[in-house]
């Protein structure tokens, strides 16, 4: 008499089962396309999000700030170049934006402090900490060495690191001067140094190569506020210059 042995088959897992029916649904074919477009989807998404405000920027805001200005030719006073290799630099730090550091004038000038505060209201900037002589922008704007104190005769250079707009925020200074091309004319900086507060109006704004250093130069026949950052923002392709000038 022949015996039979039956073995009971354990029960699968739930992950068993999810990737069974997983498999058995990729079987069929308006699953695999309706993945494969979604899929598909995102990339152009992810894609359009980091390319669309560039050339949104190219066509709405460069024609105005235009022309770029050209270098000054070697062996002219401004002979010294700005890296634009985003890959070999880093550009949170504002020593990474010089190739060698271009002199600016003789006259060392020597701070009675060295933070201040800076406000742009149009772009709801407020009490952002600039740091004279400063090097991390992740951390602060800093204010190029021997450029002129706030309210001084002369040019006050500040540079500020930006990225795309649409991660803007005025309380991260990775992204603090990512919208800084919407200044008009006429617009206010306000700058609180020392105890003073000094109000600053717009005057142009326009880009530059690169390899163009004469927005440091120092001209002491006016009292001068130039903010600087990359451009179009999220990319190291220009230097976007805010020129503006004390009201008194």
């Amino acid at each position: 008499m022949a015996l039979y042995y039956y073995v009971k088959k354990e029960k699968p897992t739930r992950w068993e089962i999810f990737r069974w029916r997983i498999k058995k649904s990729w079987q069929n074919p308006l699953v695999r396309k309706g993945v494969s477009g979604l899929i598909l989807g995102v990339g152009f998404f992810l894609l359009g999000n980091g390319i669309f405000p560039i050339v949104s920027y190219q066509i709405r805001y460069a024609p105005r700030f235009s022309p770029v200005y050209s270098p000054v030719p070697e062996g002219g006073k401004w002979h010294s170049s700005l890296s634009v290799s985003a890959q070999e630099n880093d550009f949170t730090l504002l020593s990474s934006w010089f190739v060698e550091q271009p002199k600016l004038t003789e006259k060392k000038v020597n701070p009675s402090v060295w933070f201040y505060t800076l406000d742009i209201p149009k772009l709801g900037i407020k009490n952002a900490i600039v740091h004279i002589g400063g090097e991390d922008l992740k951390k602060e704007l800093v204010q190029y060495p021997n450029t002129a104190v706030p309210g001084d005769f002369g040019n006050t250079v500040i540079f500020g690191h930006s990225v795309l707009p649409q991660f803007f925020n005025p309380n991260n200074y990775l992204t603090i001067f990512s919208t800084l091309y919407k200044l008009k004319a006429g617009d206010e900086i306000i700058i609180h140094y020392d105890g003073v507060r000094y109000l600053y109006r717009v005057k142009e704004i326009f880009e530059v190569l690169p390899t163009d250093l004469t927005v440091l130069s120092q001209r002491f026949e006016g009292k001068i506020l130039t903010l600087i950052t990359c451009s179009p923002p999220g990319t190291y392709l220009r230097r976007l210059i805010v020129r503006a000038q004390l009201e008194e």
